[in-house]
């Protein structure tokens, strides 16, 4: 599936926030949002009013989409699927959205973005239960565990970060053996543990119209 592939600041600024999408930078003084929290283009600084019930829905939608990397259409399929199953709509999209491959890569500090992530799992360095796999929206499940694969760890990219891989914090959802480069789904993620800054009950009133 496509992937958006221009420049990702300009998705912040458009959502007025910072979406996380470039790493290290997003925390430092480079960041764009920090230095101009106006949408670019020459009309980006002009004031705007306040957002109608429609314009807020779009927005939230936007910025879960644009988080997780999921264009339009797979982004509906998520929605259906969490329509379907019990609990709470928005609570459960999400969810399901953590679950991606690519997700849990970059939760669990194998990458810096989830753009990373997903560049990763597309060339193969990752395993799950022992299988290869180079999807990165595969949906993984609770006990999984998803393994820097034997032939990807003497690559540099790899063996600089073993040295680091056991500073970074982790959701509670997950497990990770920093020493074998392995990490294990060990629940699904609560709502309190997803830290984005999306009110998904605005995402379940737009797609409920």
């Amino acid at each position: 599936m496509a992937n958006y592939n221009g420049p990702v600041c300009r998705l912040c600024r458009r959502e007025g926030t910072k979406l996380f999408l470039k790493g290290e930078r997003c925390y430092s003084d480079k960041c764009s949002v920090a230095k101009r929290p106006y949408p670019a283009g020459q009309h980006g600084q002009r004031r705007r009013g306040k957002l109608s019930d429609y314009g807020m829905q779009l927005r939230e939608k936007q910025k879960a989409r644009r988080i997780y990397g999921v264009l339009e259409r797979q982004f509906r399929r998520y929605f259906k699927a969490a329509s379907r199953t019990k609990g709470v709509t928005g609570e459960r999209l999400l969810q399901l959205l953590e679950l991606r491959l690519d997700n849990v890569i970059y939760r669990l500090g194998f990458a810096d973005s989830r753009a990373q992530a997903r560049q990763l799992v597309n060339h193969g360095h990752f395993s799950v239960n022992g299988r290869n796999v180079d999807i990165p929206s595969y949906l993984v499940r609770e006990n999984d565990e998803i393994a820097v694969r034997e032939s990807s760890r003497d690559r540099a990219y790899f063996k600089n970060l073993s040295e680091v891989l056991g500073d970074r914090r982790i959701p509670e959802w997950l497990t990770l053996d920093a020493a074998n480069m392995t990490g294990r789904v060990v629940r699904l993620p609560e709502r309190d543990e997803i830290d984005i800054p999306v009110q998904e009950h605005y995402i379940v009133e737009k797609y409920s119209r």
